[in-house]
């Protein structure tokens, strides 16, 4: 069979799945957890409890502030502690809620048996409504809140859901995990989401060097039995999972600057929040747990997990529990190589989204002396948007900020393809991220 990719641009890294047969452990509670009122795209939460109150696991602690938002919830039971700023990952004050862990007893109504729940409900609105109330959000790195993206204008009308399950990065592994050890789940998660879209097309899309998660999610699929959905392997080319990439390589349909899947009739969802959307309206369980992997080249094999944590947990305590930070680690990320985010500080508490602890030698973090531009035009054949790095750069370094919307910054979507290219170490991606900013601003 043909494995579909998208036609421009796109590099290929070497995989490094260092952690792909590292079952997923389930991390034991920290005393204390940090639950951000941030964890998704849009408008922070606002606190619904005081210091000094009792909450289970799965209880709502803070209500949506605004459309684009989410609920969240206590992952564990305890006692709020304080309400206040606390640094994230990259070092901004964001309003947390402290728990003191004070056991594990989770809200009423909420399943926790692993029978797996096949039939699908019929009643839209309600549907809609469990996965608003159980905050699901996008696990592929948006985190856009899931209720919104499946609930589009009705002029617009969802012709295929792609669920994708490409996890193109190198080193990440959390998504593969679940693909094999929960493809039912993830199966019947697509499902439920199908029938909210009023039955379109679902094609689960999985990069071809993971075929163990295909032949899984194939033999799910057969078993369950369900109309119009099909798995389809693509090929292994970095970035496979971004949306845009993803829609043009499984429907060869190109989407605009600017416009949103659904004008192409696409809706992209990651497998993680297949899993989620499942949890959610099969089991009513809030999305409080995710897996995520801690890997890197300075780790050895026994050091290399994937991990279910509970939204909250400090990165530091994962590190610690997973046997500490190697000595020879240059740089620590969360998230892959190319799209992940340095961390500033390690005593941040995990999110929703939180994809992994990946630590870096300075030898993978390609940190070369800066060179000057030989206009070889690698970054410009790497992009795959079709733009000019080069240009961009030299745009963005004499502050041009008219010139760079001409040029379409803005419709970067920050792959770090042409930094991967670059054999001058031309910091394009930090400079062109930097340009967005100001771009957006005027």
């Amino acid at each position: 069979m043909r494995k579909l990719t998208f036609p421009m641009g796109g590099v290929h890294p070497d995989d490094t799945k260092y952690a792909r047969d590292c079952a997923i452990e389930v991390l034991p509670l920290p005393p204390v957890v940090y639950v951000s009122v941030s964890q998704h795209l849009g408008a922070p939460a606002v606190p619904c409890v005081a210091v000094g109150d009792k909450v289970k696991a799965g209880q709502v602690v803070a209500e949506p502030g605004g459309f684009i938002s989410a609920y969240v919830h206590s992952p564990v039971s305890g006692t709020v502690k304080s309400i206040g700023p606390r640094k994230d990952i990259a070092g901004r004050p964001v309003t947390h809620i402290e728990i003191v862990v004070e056991g594990d007893e989770w809200a009423e109504g909420i399943d926790l048996s692993p029978e797996l729940v096949p039939e699908i409900p019929t009643d839209r609105a309600a549907v809609l409504e469990k996965i608003k109330a159980a905050g699901v959000v996008g696990l592929g790195g948006a985190t856009f809140p899931t209720h919104v993206k499946l609930n589009p204008p009705p002029e617009s009308k969802a012709e295929c859901l792609i669920i994708d399950g490409a996890e193109c990065e190198p080193y990440l592994t959390s998504d593969y995990r679940i693909m094999v050890e929960r493809p039912d789940e993830i199966v019947v998660g697509a499902a439920i989401m199908q029938m909210v879209l009023g039955g379109c097309r679902a094609v689960l899309a999985v990069e071809d060097n993971k075929p163990e998660a295909i032949e899984a999610l194939r033999a799910s699929v057969a078993r369950l039995g369900y109309a119009n959905m099909e798995v389809a392997p693509l090929k292994c080319k970095y970035p496979q999972g971004s949306e845009k990439q993803l829609i043009d390589a499984v429907l060869g349909r190109q989407t605009k600057p600017g416009a949103l899947p659904i004008s192409v009739g696409a809706v992209v969802q990651n497998a993680g929040t297949a899993l989620a959307v499942y949890e959610a309206v099969q089991k009513n369980k809030p999305l409080v747990t995710n897996v995520l992997t801690v890997t890197g080249d300075c780790l050895s094999g026994e050091k290399m997990h994937n991990y279910l944590f509970r939204a909250g947990m400090t990165l530091s305590y994962i590190a610690e529990y997973a046997g500490g930070v190697p000595a020879d680690a240059a740089k620590i990320v969360s998230g892959g190589p190319m799209m992940g985010k340095p961390i500033a500080n390690l005593d941040a508490a995990t999110v929703k989204g939180s994809p992994a602890i990946l630590y870096l030698s300075e030898e993978a973090t390609r940190r070369g002396k800066e060179g000057p531009c030989i206009r070889c035009g690698r970054c410009a054949d790497a992009c795959p948007m079709g733009l000019e790095p080069f240009l961009l750069n030299r745009l963005a370094k004499a502050g041009d900020i008219e010139a760079l919307k001409e040029n379409e910054v803005l419709n970067c979507i920050e792959c770090g393809c042409c930094l991967y290219s670059c054999p001058a170490y031309i910091p394009l991606l930090d400079r062109i991220r930097t340009a967005k900013v100001l771009a957006k601003k005027r």
